[in-house]
């Protein structure tokens, strides 16, 4: 019997690099999408390569998509790649929405013209609840998008609906919420927090610069997420799960267990950046994962103090490696 074969797009991010792993320790044949540009980066993957097949191919671009899925036949397709950093979706609004939004219809299109067999996961956010109608949000909870991420968001989960209802693909939406790990991008705020407190710890800077440290996350540990993902291409009817913790942090709570870890006071180093304020703010956020738990049998297992300590110690492990500098050592706090 032959290896089940899966495509994943973003394969080099976060999400895709850990669901590379899944798919490989579950005997798929694994191939990634990836775009070419000039500053191609396969660090989250680079010991995944030799077991990948990657193929170049772009959102923007139909029919790359068109040749992709013929060269590659998956029978499982999970669209992870998007422009998927809040802030950068203001300055770039339109962009976003190509490739958030656009580039969802691109692929569904191009999986109804190949191989409507093909069944097709699609990243979904939370950030589509935005500014929240009900507390916890579910399946059913109206959105309210407060970003161009989050409408880009909105309109690739609704196109993911139509095209199963309309063409009778299967095609599931993942409405996760927050999920963190080490091979978290720079930019997000845990992974932020998680190298800044490495490197004030190892004496490589002097302060931790953050924005909003109210606002209220549902924060989890990402290869349980993507397991998830997995799992929703499995039953034999198509639907949509929202998956999270169904507890909610702020990030002045990740700070402060952050810096405990290392011993040192936050308040001596944690200064607020007005410029890392959003023009509109998402105030909380706290999913209702029931769902996910009664049909997958998913539930999260890392509890929020242990994902804060599993991002601080790879930083710290690191940042001691590219600086040569020990913990304890002369110039550490």
């Amino acid at each position: 019997m032959s290896e089940p074969r899966a495509l994943i797009t973003g394969v080099t991010g976060q999400d895709g690099s850990y669901l590379a792993e899944l798919l490989l320790e579950k005997g798929y044949e694994v191939h990634g999408m990836v775009r070419r540009s000039s500053t191609e980066s396969f660090e989250r993957i680079a010991h995944l390569t030799p077991r990948l097949r990657l193929h170049q191919a772009d959102l923007l671009d139909p029919s790359s998509l068109v040749s992709l899925l013929q060269a590659v036949r998956p029978a499982e397709l999970y669209n992870l790649a998007a422009q998927s950093f809040v802030p950068t979706s203001w300055v770039q609004p339109s962009l976003t929405g190509e490739f958030t939004a656009l580039g969802v219809t691109r692929m569904l299109e191009a999986v109804r013209q190949v191989d409507p067999r093909i069944r097709f996961y699609q990243a979904s956010s939370s950030e589509m609840y935005g500014k929240v109608r009900e507390t916890p949000q579910n399946e059913d909870t109206p959105f309210y998008p407060r970003s161009p991420y989050g409408v880009a968001k909105v309109y690739g989960h609704h196109i993911t609906v139509n095209y199963r209802e309309s063409y009778g693909l299967y095609a599931v939406s993942g409405i996760l919420f927050n999920h963190e790990s080490p091979r978290r991008g720079r930019e997000f705020v845990t992974r932020r927090i998680s190298e800044g407190v490495a490197r004030i710890k190892l004496g490589l800077q002097d302060e931790l610069l953050l924005g909003n440290l109210d606002a209220r996350r549902d924060w989890g540990f990402a290869p349980e997420y993507v397991r998830a993902m997995w799992q929703m291409l499995q039953p034999d009817e198509p639907g949509d799960y929202v998956i999270g913790t169904g507890e909610h942090h702020t990030p002045r709570e990740f700070v402060d267990v952050a810096f405990t870890q290392v011993g040192l006071d936050p308040a001596e180093f944690v200064r607020t950046d007005r410029a890392l304020l959003r023009p509109a703010e998402v105030d909380s956020l706290l999913a209702d994962p029931g769902k996910a738990r009664r049909a997958l049998g998913w539930r999260s297992e890392t509890a929020f103090p242990e994902l804060v300590r599993i991002m601080v110690e790879a930083d710290l492990a690191a940042q001691e490696r590219a600086s040569g500098r020990r913990r304890g050592g002369p110039g550490t706090r």
